[in-house]
C-alpha cells in the first residue's frame, strides 16, 4: 500500500502555499526523514519529509500551488 504525502496544516491563517521544489525525482527511491519539498508560502517557507522510505511517485509539479491536506505524491 502507498503512502501518501501529503501538505501539513501550519496554522490557521496558512491553508496553501506554493510546492517551490522538490528535493527528488519521480521514481527516485527514498529514505525516511529524507527531504523531499519545499512549501513557500506568504509567511514561511517549510520543508516536507519522507514518513517512510521507497520509491517515489510526484503528483503535483514545481511551482504549482497545493493546499493543506492535498497529496502532492506517492
Amino acid at each position: 500500500m502507498a503512502t501518501e504525502v501529503k501538505i501539513p496544516a501550519m496554522g490557521e491563517s496558512i491553508s496553501s502555499g506554493i510546492l517551490a521544489a522538490w528535493h527528488v525525482k519521480d521514481g527516485d527511491y527514498v529514505k525516511k526523514e529524507q527531504i523531499l519539498y519545499e512549501l513557500e508560502t506568504d509567511k514561511i517557507t517549510s520543508e516536507g519529509a519522507a514518513e517512510v522510505a521507497g520509491v517515489i511517485s510526484i503528483k503535483v509539479m514545481a511551482d504549482e500551488e497545493a493546499v493543506t491536506g492535498q497529496v502532492v505524491a506517492l
